[in-house]
């Protein structure tokens, strides 16, 4: 076939990369839209009149079509959704340009108006065909008739089709309709659109229906009584000739308030940048700007870097804390532009890793913002560059090998349980390398065994295998934004996300800079949050303005808590693996820092304990060959960083930056034949620049781990400094960080239970929340940390700055009367007061027994209150106002045990506050059992253990054979751990593995699937 079309259902998803694929195969990409067409306007809405719909196809016949099919598709999206994208006659006539419209054999206008009408020359078909030719030119519209003798009265249709396009003159097109490739693969299609239930398909006959790709000869069997609508199909084609310029960029259309030119403006903000970071102008120093700036200038990037500029100067101004992530620190213009934080010729990091006269792409500056202040600086990018221009980055999920096996074992019916217990068979993958089913089967033998034996498991792999990797839903990437100089629509089309309701492109990372627009990277960091709000406490509780951009590197208190392993809550210096590294290394500096950012992952990992003996004892420090000095010297000899590996291929094996960039990108793909013709190419480099064919081959080992997981050297540098600097918060402010690291991780009660218990190895207390000291967060109180309103359940945000802004305004809560007559909301009602109470709030008020056993009293105080101005007939209706009692008179109850006080605070604040179940046993506890964390960290898979705990969650399922087993969640004062219980253990222990029991459990470490749990042998009550 010389042509193929892509006519996806009101989107424009597929459209770039169809596109390349296309003219890399050296067919004819033809770009089109299976639109939806509102039965009146795209604006109306009403239930049961406009989910109806017809169908139009429309082709671009040229890109000024293309620029209209943008405009339609994201006007339909942003305008005209209503459980689809539609489009409208007002926009099909002010966007008809460039198009060819053909009416679909399905359900088209024209076709549904046939089947209501049976004729050909009723009025209503007859106007509806003549809009479409008036609107689009008599030659530009096309009646489709489609071959599927297998659906009941379609050829009939078809017949009636022939009649019109005889009778008005109107040119037919034989057509396909195309929703999978093979007639075999329609079982998967349907199934896929039960995953989706959302389908919106065309033909809905006897089930036997072929919508495969059909190839020349079916089709001029199919058509061969029309010949004319056959030959038509080559007509559209060559009237189609899209052009699309990719990889051309255009910039946002930046006004420079001193009229000079992008370039002078870079030079002038970069020159003066020396003073405001306290740059020395040596030689040195000013011979890498002038490099870099003209390599900047020579490629047209000053724009893209004042823009950055920018960006990053409101967020300053406005106190957002950012750093940068990438190699874009190894440039001294953005770090004199303020654009970036390290100095790169202190860390001798190269310009070239990420940007160099012989690298084509674009320059790539990826800006990570507080994430709870991101928002504001995408505003300010709208509203700086305008609305119609700003949007952020679609992107699609797909259907990963877990997910596709659960999906498709749900959709055939099959139990739960068979698909989950396939799924759990699939391994995990690594960073850069997703696991495949196919992989899986190859790696797993249970799975291979099951596939082999088993018919049910074997129908779903094999259709999940075809499904595998397809795109699922469109969702916002993470970071990406685009800025364009006019409307984005001249460039992408645009939609809503569907869970955010935000614009965003319909295009992914990929296709938006193909189609011309640099992405700009808005990534939210939680820790650049944390470090703001550490930095705020800091200021509140101790009057002290620390400047966190240039805190002391040298800092004795943070390099002595690295070393004792004092990690938790730590940006990339956390984990258990991560902190036994930094206890034997004992960094003493940044760059130790750095070191261990870049090192810690899977390749390079292997080159952490050579780092530390060679810190330890600079006698082990040795360079294969004199000329690396230079380049490892700060990292004792180890190869450490991407840039290592490029410099030394630069400066020992002879290559180009073109040529080092080559290898970098060979290795982190990793295919052996590849790698051995780099490692072939490299070693003769080596040699041939002075190396000895011995220490060639070593330097090739040194270098190899690096394949796929090296990180560039400028990248760990901005990392590490935000690292320290939230080891120099906790090191020196450990009240205020810790209590930032509580506040950004509200909500998630695992990561709040882990920083309770830091807190409590730092000896500093906990509290619950308090009506007349907790705001909405969790705040510090003297040396302690106290919970906040907003962390309780059941709770309303409403209520909680009631409360607190009637504190401010008038003063603390003097006893329970006063708080009852004082805060007059809706919103106290019995849930709110209830759980108040029940979290210990109120604790200096009155007994939480007592409390809740007057509720109903306590909440007729309160609203008496509220009517006391009506004077209504009520308990108190008959005094007068200033005689109104301000007591209470509780009646005396049951006090409630410790017990239910730990389970209240568990319910409510999602862990134990004022003691914990274990207390009793800790004792036994500490002489007899090991703590969860040390298994997790020491034990190997196939170790009987006993751990024991309480049962925070106890989950049965049914087997296969309807047996019932059960995963088991138990948790001691260091972590938690899943125990799973096979049926036969199950059975037996069923009653001691309730939640809340406190329990112990001997059993072996299963490290299956990434995880580690026990699978349980025996249980007893503690």
């Amino acid at each position: 076939m010389p042509a193929l079309a892509l006519t996806d259902n009101g989107n424009l998803y597929g459209a770039i990369e169809f596109y390349k694929a296309c003219k890399d195969a050296d067919i004819k990409p033809i770009i089109g839209v299976d639109a939806f067409v509102a039965v009146r306007t795209r604006h109306d809405k009403e239930a049961r009149i406009d989910n109806r719909r017809s169908r139009l196809v429309l082709l671009a016949k040229n890109n000024a079509g293309y620029k209209n099919l943008l405009k339609l598709v994201t006007y339909s999206q942003l305008e005209g959704f209503y459980y689809k994208p539609r489009v409208d006659k007002e926009l099909l006539e002010k966007y008809s340009d460039g198009l060819i419209a053909i009416i679909p054999s399905f359900s088209g206008e024209t076709t549904m108006a046939l089947k209501e009408t049976h004729s050909t020359s009723s009025g209503q078909v007859l106007e509806k065909l003549d809009w479409y030719k008036k609107t689009f030119g008599g030659g530009n519209v096309y009646l489709e008739i489609t071959h599927h003798p297998e659906i009941e009265g379609h050829q009939e249709i078809q017949e009636k089709i022939k009649e019109l396009a005889q009778s008005t003159d109107t040119e037919l097109v034989a057509a396909h309709d195309v929703y999978y490739i093979k007639p075999e693969d329609r079982k998967t299609r349907e199934t896929v659109m039960k995953i989706q239930t959302n389908s919106d398909f065309g033909g809905q006959g006897s089930g036997d229906e072929d919508f495969s790709f059909i190839d020349q000869k079916t089709a001029e069997k199919y058509f061969k009584g029309t010949p004319q609508a056959l030959e038509n199909t080559i007509k559209i084609a060559d009237m189609c000739n899209v052009e699309l310029d990719l990889g051309k960029w255009v910039f946002p259309d930046l006004k420079v308030e001193s009229g000079r030119s992008y370039d002078d403006e870079l030079r002038v903000i970069v020159y003066a940048g020396l003073e405001k970071r306290n740059v020395e102008k040596t030689k040195e120093v000013e011979d890498r700007i002038e490099y870099e700036l003209k390599i900047i200038k020579d490629k047209g990037y000053s724009p893209y870097f004042l823009v950055v500029g920018d960006l990053l100067r409101f967020a300053h101004k406005n106190n957002i804390l950012t750093t940068i992530r990438g190699s874009v620190a190894g440039s001294m213009v953005t770090y004199l532009a303020n654009i970036t934080n390290v100095n790169p010729v202190e860390y001798k990091i190269p310009f070239e890793r990420f940007l160099n006269p012989e690298r084509p792409s674009a320059p790539d500056i990826d800006m990570d913002f507080a994430d709870n202040r991101r928002d504001e600086v995408i505003q300010y990018a709208k509203d700086k560059y305008g609305e119609e221009k700003v949007a952020q980055i679609g992107t699609f999920g797909t259907m990963a090998a877990r997910g596709s096996v659960r999906d498709i074992a749900r959709a055939l019916g099959h139990p739960y349980s068979t698909g989950d217990q396939i799924s759990k068979l699939i391994p995990i993958g690594s960073q850069g390398f997703p696991m495949t089913i196919a992989k899986a089967i190859e790696i797993t033998p249970e799975l291979k065994e099951l596939y082999k034996k088993e018919d049910d498991v074997k129908e779903i792999i094999d259709m999940a295998k075809k499904i595998e990797g397809n795109a699922r839903h469109i969702s916002i990437h993470a970071a990406g934004v685009v800025i364009s100089p006019s409307d984005l629509t001249d460039f992408v089309p645009l939609q809503l996300d569907p869970k955010g309701g935000k614009v965003v492109t319909q295009y992914d990372m990929h296709a938006v800079e193909d189609a011309g627009l640099l992405k700009f990277d808005f990534l939210g960091i939680k820790n650049l949050a944390i470090l703001a709000d550490a930095v705020k406490r800091a200021k509140k509780f101790h009057n002290v303005d620390v400047d966190i951009e240039n805190i002391p590197l040298d800092d004795k208190k943070t390099y002595e808590m690295l070393a004792r392993g004092e990690t938790m809550g730590l940006f990339q210096l956390n984990g258990a693996g991560m902190t036994r590294y930094l206890k034997d290394l004992k960094p003493s500096q940044i760059t130790d820092i750095n070191a261990m950012v870049a090192l810690y992952r899977p390749g390079p990992m292997e080159s952490i304990p050579s780092y530390i003996e060679r810190k330890q004892n600079p006698k082990l420090i040795t360079y294969v060959d004199p000329r690396m000095k230079d380049i490892l010297d700060q990292s004792y000899g180890v190869i450490t960083y991407q840039d290592d590996v490029l410099m030394i291929s630069i400066k020992l094996g002879g290559y180009s930056w073109l040529e080092a960039d080559k290898l970098r990108k060979a290795m982190g793909k990793k295919i052996p034949k590849v790698m051995a013709a780099e490692k072939e190419k490299l070693i003769k480099g080596f040699i041939d620049n002075g190396t000895t064919q011995q220490k060639a081959d070593k330097i090739w080992e040194l270098i190899e781990p690096f394949a796929a997981y090296g990180f560039n050297k400028a990248h760990a540098a901005s990392y590490g400094k935000v690292a320290y600097q939230t080891s120099y918060m906790k090191a020196n402010f450990p009240t205020e960080y810790m209590a930032a690291v509580l506040t950004a991780d509200s909500g998630d009660i695992d990561k709040v239970s882990e920083s309770i218990t830091e807190l409590k190895r730092m000896k500093i207390p906990v509290l619950p929340p308090n009506i007349n000291e907790s705001f909405g967060d969790f705040t510090v109180v003297g040396e302690s940390i106290r919970f906040g309103l907003s962390s309780i359940k059941n709770f309303g945000e409403g209520i909680g700055d009631f409360i607190i802004n009637e504190r401010e305004r008038n003063g603390k809560f003097e006893s329970l009367a006063n708080f009852l007559e004082r805060v007059l909301n809706k919103n106290l009602n019995k849930k709110s007061l209830d759980a108040l109470i029940k979290a210990g709030a109120l604790d200096e008020f009155g007994e939480r027994g007592e409390m809740l056993f007057n509720m109903e009293y306590l909440l007729q105080f309160n609203k008496e209150h509220s009517n006391m101005e009506n004077n209504h007939d009520s308990l108190f209706g008959g005094l007068p106002e200033d005689s109104a009692p301000t007591k209470l008179n509780l009646e005396k109850s049951e006090v409630a045990t410790q017990s239910d006080k730990l389970f209240w605070e568990k319910e409510l604040l999602g862990l134990y506050v004022s003691g914990h179940p274990l207390d009793k046993f800790k004792e036994k506890l500490e002489n007899k059992y090991t703590k969860i964390k040390k298994i997790k960290e020491t034990t190997r898979s196939g170790v009987t253990v006993v751990v024991s705990g309480i049962v925070e969650e106890c989950k049965p399922i049914l087997t296969k054979k309807g047996d019932q087993m059960a995963f088991v969640r138990i948790a001691d004062m260091s972590d938690n751990i899943e125990a799973v219980f096979f049926p036969e253990t199950f059975a037996k222990y069923k009653a001691l593995v309730e939640q809340e029991k406190c329990i112990a459990i001997k059993g072996k470490i299963s490290t299956r699937n990434g995880g580690i749990s026990i699978l349980a042998d025996a249980v007893k009550e503690l």
